[in-house]
C-alpha cells in the first residue's frame, strides 16, 4: 500500500495544475439549476482529450465517461450546477473569476460541487496511467439540477439506464473535508394552502381574510417542532416555514387565497406522509374556536393537490416539474427520503481503506447537514452509497466558496485508488450482489 501511495500521490500532485486550470474554467461558466450546457460540454472535451470512454452527454443533459470493464460497476457523481451568487457586492472577489491565491480557489461551485469532477475525470486519467481498477467499471457522471431538485436527474438517469446497469456502489463528491459520509437527513417541500372569501377591504367583515386563516396554521405549524424526531446520528428533524405568499384581486381586496412552504427536514424514521398529516392536524387544532376564522366541514382536508374551494386548509407535496438544458422535463414530488448507510458495510469500510492509504490516517466518518443526490442513490434505490469530496460544507453556498490545493491532490489520488479497494472488499464480502445488500 506504500508503494501504491507513493505512486498515486506523485501523479495526482503532477496533475495538481491541470486540475485547478480546468477547475478554474468550469468556475467562469456560470452553471445554475437548467442552465449547465456549456460546462457539461467543457467537461466532455476534457474527458475526451484525458482518453476516457465512451464519453457523452446523456438525454437528461448528464454527462458521462467511462474507466475500465471490470465486473463491479461505480457511479461517481459530482452535481455541476450552482446557486446564485445573490450581491456580488457582498463578495470579496469576482464569484466567477476563478480567483486562485495562496493555494487556494475561490468562486462559485469551488465547494459545491465543481471540484469533484475535476478531480474526478483526473483520477480516471491516473488510474488508467497506472492500470488501477481493473476489477471494476467506473461511471464518472456531471449530473444536472442538483440545487434545484436533489436526486432527480441522477435517479432518472439509473432508472432509464443512461449510466449503463444498475451501480453496485455510488460516491458522491459532495464536500466532507475529506472525510467519509454515510448519510444524512431527508427533506420533503410542503405547500399549505388557506382559503377564504374574498370582498372589499373598506367592509372586511363580508368575507374570509385568508391571511388570518393562515395565521394560526403558522403558530400550529410552529408547535411541531417540539414533536420531531431525534437521531443520534442524523440528529433531529425540523420545520419551517419558508415563504408566505397571498393572492388578491387588488390592494383594497381581502385575499380569498394564502400559501405558504414549509421545509421539513426529516431524520430517520420519519416520512413526508407522516409529516403532512401532522400539519392537518396542526391546522385543525389551530383552527378550531379561532373567533372570526371559521375551519368550516373541510378544512385541514387532505386534498392530494385537488382539493376543492371549500377546503379550508390544503396540504400536499410540491411538484418539480422544470425542464433540464436539454429540454427533458422533469415530474417528481418534493419529496427526497432520509438515508443512512451502516457504518460496517463493505462499501463505506472501502472508502475508509481508501481514505487511510491517501490520508496516512483514519478518516473521519459522518454525515451531511445539506442533503444530496444520496436521496435518490440510496433513499430511492438503495444502491450503497458514500461522500467524499475537497473542501468543507461550511463554505457551500457562501461568498466565502473555496478549495484548497491540498484538498484537490488527495480527493484526485481518493478517486484513483478507491475503485481497487471497492472491487476487492465486494469480493471479500461474497459477490457484488452482497455488497449491493
Amino acid at each position: 500500500m506504500t508503494e501504491l501511495r507513493a505512486k498515486v500521490m506523485e501523479r495526482a500532485e503532477a496533475y495538481l495544475d491541470d486540475v485547478v486550470r480546468f477547475l478554474r474554467d468550469l468556475i467562469r461558466i456560470q452553471s445554475r439549476s437548467g442552465q449547465e450546457g456549456e460546462a457539461m460540454r467543457r467537461i466532455e472535451r476534457e474527458m475526451k482529450a484525458l482518453g476516457l470512454a465512451n464519453v457523452g452527454i446523456d438525454p437528461i443533459g448528464n454527462v458521462v465517461g467511462w474507466v475500465g470493464s471490470g465486473p463491479y460497476r461505480i457511479l461517481y457523481d459530482s452535481h455541476i450546477d450552482t446557486v446564485g451568487v445573490g450581491d456580488e457586492a457582498a463578495w470579496p472577489h469576482d464569484p466567477y473569476e476563478g480567483k486562485f491565491e495562496n493555494g487556494i480557489v475561490y468562486g462559485r461551485g469551488a465547494s459545491d460541487n465543481k471540484a469533484a469532477i475535476a478531480c474526478m475525470v483526473y483520477a480516471g486519467k491516473i488510474m488508467m496511467e497506472l492500470g488501477l481498477g481493473a476489477g471494476a467499471s467506473l461511471c464518472i457522471a456531471g449530473v444536472v439540477q442538483e440545487e434545484d431538485c436533489d436526486g432527480w436527474a441522477v435517479g432518472e438517469a439509473i432508472a432509464r439506464g443512461f449510466f449503463g446497469e444498475r451501480p453496485h456502489c455510488v460516491v458522491l463528491g459532495e464536500c466532507t473535508n475529506l472525510g467519509i459520509n454515510r448519510g444524512h437527513r431527508g427533506r420533503c417541500e410542503i405547500l399549505v394552502t388557506a382559503r377564504g372569501v374574498s370582498c372589499h377591504a373598506s367592509a372586511p367583515s363580508r368575507g374570509v381574510n385568508a391571511i388570518y386563516r393562515m395565521l394560526p396554521v403558522v403558530e400550529g405549524i410552529r408547535r411541531l417542532e417540539a414533536e420531531v424526531a431525534d437521531d443520534p446520528f442524523l440528529g433531529p428533524g425540523t420545520i419551517a416555514v419558508t415563504k408566505i405568499e397571498s393572492v388578491s384581486g387588488s390592494l383594497n381586496v381581502v385575499p380569498d387565497l394564502c400559501r405558504a412552504v414549509v421545509d421539513r427536514r426529516m431524520t430517520l424514521g420519519e416520512t413526508a406522509a407522516q409529516a403532512m398529516e401532522d400539519i392537518r392536524r396542526a391546522s385543525r387544532e389551530a383552527l378550531a374556536g379561532v373567533a372570526g376564522v371559521d375551519a368550516g366541514a373541510g378544512a385541514a382536508g387532505d386534498t392530494g393537490g385537488s382539493g376543492g374551494s371549500g377546503d379550508a386548509i390544503q396540504v400536499e407535496l410540491l411538484r418539480y416539474t422544470e425542464r433540464s438544458w436539454t429540454g427533458y422535463r422533469a415530474d417528481v414530488e418534493k419529496d427526497y427520503p432520509t438515508w443512512v448507510l451502516e457504518e460496517d458495510h463493505p462499501v463505506v469500510q472501502a472508502g475508509v481503506e481508501a481514505a487511510r492509504i491517501v490520508l496516512g490516517r483514519e478518516p473521519a466518518i459522518g454525515r451531511w447537514d445539506f442533503s444530496t443526490d444520496g436521496v435518490a442513490t440510496m433513499g430511492r434505490h438503495k444502491i450503497p452509497t458514500i461522500g467524499f469530496g475537497p473542501s468543507e460544507e461550511r463554505f457551500a453556498h457562501t461568498v466565502q466558496d473555496q478549495v484548497r490545493v491540498e484538498h484537490l491532490v488527495a480527493a484526485t489520488a481518493f478517486y484513483a485508488i478507491f475503485p481497487d479497494v471497492a472491487a476487492r472488499m465486494a469480493g471479500d464480502a461474497g459477490s457484488g450482489a452482497k455488497a449491493d445488500r
